[in-house]
């Protein structure tokens, strides 16, 4: 099947939609009143984190069988863009401060076998400049993708098809074959269960720190995590909060942040604080996604903090649907009808 598809919402998944869409030959039409930088989306905000195992702490086994298929077609997707985007597959190393240690332990019996526990000598192969911590979990395979060069690098290959248009503004009426509802929060009007679940990063340059994959710190209250980045910049996060405010980071985010952040390793102490960034990502009550269908019509919303993990699995489970091919059992737990 193929026509004319009109896709509102030009965030990580309105535009993965429209890249799955153009490769099977529809046209397509992009709408979104935000600038092509994606600057007001979710998706520009995030970490990029692509954790199937560590989401097993705080969500359903649903997101990390979903997630493993997604970050195993990541790369393919990347192969396709016309620019270059960072991707990293090292693994997620967790730590915690020995008054945690508790924290580290319940994070390895929710985990099950998903997860490597490491010794002193193992922990200092896989982060060098982690001195302070003497036992780990080391979950293999997982990563994260550099979200602001993949929003762009999205772009730049959704332009270069002459099937495609991108509208800034709002898609008004229901044009063409198809509509794809990909607004995040924005589709709240239409869509009473949803709500919105703030999130506050840090950006940061430490020239004195070196870390070769994501690292989590466990703590009671926030686990926080540190992703590298190129040229030694960190982003740094861990809040989430039941708000849709929109408002600056909070002087005691910060302070709990940057506090945990400089006892993981004190090479951040002098680190640059480059920028704040603060959104609201798109969740239902049991912050599962769903993909909702009726006739010229498919809603994709509640990624919640799933985003790039889930994001090429989701998109790949709407394209069967509009196609009619037959959706597996798992994946039938979010697919159902427009209401």
């Amino acid at each position: 099947m193929t026509g004319l598809a009109s896709i509102a919402g030009a965030g990580l998944m309105g535009r993965l939609m429209a890249l799955k869409l153009l490769l099977r030959g529809w046209e397509v039409r992009l709408f979104d009143p935000d600038s092509r930088a994606g600057r007001s989306s979710a998706a520009y905000t995030g970490a990029g984190m692509l954790a199937p195992c560590c989401e097993l702490e705080g969500s359903e086994p649903l997101i990390s069988q979903l997630g493993r298929e997604s970050v195993s077609e990541w790369r393919g997707i990347v192969e396709q863009l016309k620019a270059p985007v960072a991707l990293q597959a090292a693994g997620t190393l967790v730590v915690a401060h020995g008054r945690d240690a508790r924290e580290l332990e319940r994070l390895r019996h929710r985990t099950g076998d998903c997860g490597e526990v490491v010794g002193e000598d193992r922990l200092r192969e896989l982060e060098p400049e982690l001195t302070t911590f003497r036992r780990g979990l080391y979950f293999a395979g997982e990563g994260h993708i550099d979200n602001r060069q993949l929003l762009a690098a999205l772009e730049r290959t959704l332009l270069s098809f002459p099937r495609l248009q991108w509208i800034r503004g709002k898609l008004e009426e229901d044009a063409g074959d198809l509509v794809v509802d990909c607004r995040g929060l924005g589709a709240r009007p239409d869509d009473s269960e949803l709500r919105g679940v703030r999130g506050e990063v840090i950006y940061v340059r430490a020239p004195d720190v070196r870390l070769n994959r994501p690292v989590r710190l466990m703590h009671p209250r926030y686990p926080l995590y540190v992703v590298p980045r190129a040229e030694h910049v960190f982003v740094i996060g861990a809040t989430q909060i039941e708000s849709d405010y929109l408002g600056g980071i909070t002087v005691r985010s910060s302070l709990e942040l940057l506090s945990a952040l400089m006892s993981l390793h004190p090479g951040f102490a002098e680190a640059e604080v480059m920028e704040t960034c603060v959104n609201c990502r798109p969740a239902y009550p049991d912050n599962l996604p769903r993909i909702r269908v009726s006739p010229g019509r498919v809603r994709i919303n509640g990624l919640y903090r799933h985003g790039f993990l889930l994001g090429p699995r989701l998109a790949e489970i709407a394209c069967r649907v509009i196609d009619g091919e037959r959706i597996e059992a798992l994946e039938s737990r979010i697919v159902g009808d427009l209401p």
